[in-house]
């Protein structure tokens, strides 16, 4: 854990007691500062307490004599309602931080790289990460991906933190500048709490704000939002932007061409590597994760091999189109992160003959955008709160049964792919938040794998 040393002396309040804001609290005493908490949940604060701390009132939220807020970004402070201690802390002039923003002023020689988008942030941030580890830079990846950002190694001057950032946690960052910052798309998410899309977009855009020399911007340009923002950045003057596209060829930037790894960054262009033969990034989601990746990584100086190579022994993502296992001619496939129907289509889109897994806390809109990818859909196996209303909208498109629990849709829909003479794809992607059934995408994705190698053990041993 990285000491947080800025505020030695002086009185911090943590608001928020999950796993983040707990290693915030452990900073900032072991730094010397005095520290108060609060939780909305008692049994949080309660925990915390009992570690030693000294618990804020929450009730009354007075902030004299207060140096900084320390808050979760899993909190909403403004949208949909405004959170009565964010108010009285703003009051008092504070602005509100969280621990990745601890971390970056606890380490200002180090170099950031930040990642942001709708969806592809993950596996984005890791594959650049697994560029810059196996080219011997000294590397860090966290942020909203894996252990808490200060939990990550102290890297100081010639390391580089490779961060991911969500439009929660950029909105609560008020000391970072990236060196190198990414874009990847934009679509509709989390607009309940961002009052909206224009509100949601600026979240996001605050990633391209205070950059440090190169100043380098990498944007996906395949949506029109993102597109207009990377036409903005290069107005500017002050950028250096590489754009990159999986539907058209760009200049000065990278782009994919059916399938093709294309560099364009020099003077002439020159082809990489075929996306097609990597087995941890399929579909045309996971070759714009690439592209990007591969512009930051040029961008850093790691030659056009090493990225090739990188790519060859990328392993992939937990729950994000993670292979179990293959039975026969059917392939189990765990996409728990799939919490939206955006994000489900990018599965759906990589698979024929698919064994559907889907349903859960449905967001905005359900699957009514999935339309054009039902013909993909042998049967549908249906769970959670969403499932009634996910059944509607696949009625006369996609056969569908309901389930009560996740293992028995398992179940079935396996048995049904093992008797389907063509090759076939079970396929976890339920277009739905967790909650309902699980603790978070990861414990249902965890479930997944767990009942698929009860099942079927030998699955386990074709993986790619």
């Amino acid at each position: 854990m990285i000491p947080s040393l800025r505020y030695a002396g002086e009185t911090v309040v943590v608001m928020g007691l999950g796993k983040s804001g707990m290693t915030a609290a452990e900073s900032l005493r072991a730094g010397g500062a005095d520290v108060r908490v609060w939780d909305d949940q008692p049994n949080q604060l309660a925990a915390m307490t009992a570690r030693g701390f000294s618990a804020f009132d929450g009730e009354r939220a007075n902030f004299d004599n207060v140096r900084a807020l320390v808050w979760s970004p899993g909190v909403p402070h403004t949208h949909p309602k405004i959170h009565p201690i964010a108010e009285r802390a703003r009051s008092a002039g504070l602005k509100l931080t969280c621990d990745v923003d601890l971390l970056l002023e606890s380490q200002p020689d180090a170099s950031v790289i930040g990642i942001t988008g709708t969806n592809g942030k993950s596996t984005t941030t890791a594959l650049i990460a697994h560029f810059f580890q196996e080219a011997g830079r000294k590397t860090a990846v966290g942020g909203n991906l894996g252990v808490p950002a200060l939990e990550l190694e102290a890297l100081g001057l010639g390391g580089t933190y490779v961060l991911e950032l969500s439009s929660y946690q950029l909105e609560l960052v008020p000391h970072l500048s990236c060196e190198t910052a990414v874009l990847l798309n934009i679509t509709p998410d989390h607009l309940d709490r961002h009052g909206g899309m224009d509100g949601y977009i600026a979240a996001k855009q605050r990633i391209f704000e205070n950059q440090r020399h190169p100043r380098t911007a990498v944007v996906g340009i395949d949506d029109t939002k993102s597109a207009a923002i990377c036409a903005s950045l290069t107005a500017d003057g002050v950028h250096t932007v590489l754009p990159v596209s999986v539907k058209q060829p760009v200049f000065g930037g990278v782009y994919v061409e059916h399938g093709l790894l294309i560099d364009a960054t020099g003077q002439r262009k020159t082809a990489l590597i075929d996306l097609k033969t990597v087995p941890t990034l399929p579909g045309a989601h996971n070759w714009q994760n690439a592209a990007v990746a591969t512009a930051v990584a040029l961008s850093h100086g790691i030659s056009a091999e090493a990225i090739c190579a990188g790519l060859k022994s990328f392993p992939g993502l937990k729950h994000r189109q993670e292979v179990v296992g293959i039975v026969g001619n059917t392939m189990f496939v765990n996409d728990s992160k799939a919490t939206n129907a955006d994000a489900a289509e990018k599965a759906l889109l990589c698979y024929d003959n698919i064994y559907w897994i889907a349903g859960g806390q449905a967001k905005e809109g359900g699957i009514t955008s999935l339309k054009h990818v039902f013909p993909r859909i042998r049967q549908a196996f249906l769970i959670g709160e969403a499932a009634d209303d996910f059944a509607d909208q696949l009625e006369g498109h996609v056969p569908f049964e309901l389930y009560e629990d996740m293992e028995t849709a398992i179940e079935e829909a396996g048995a049904a792919a093992l008797k389907d003479e063509n090759s076939a794809t079970v396929l976890l992607s339920p277009a739905c938040a967790s909650f309902d059934m699980f603790k978070n995408f990861e414990d249902r994705g965890d479930r997944f794998r767990a009942e698929v190698l009860s099942l079927w053990p030998e699955a386990g041993e074709r993986r790619p």
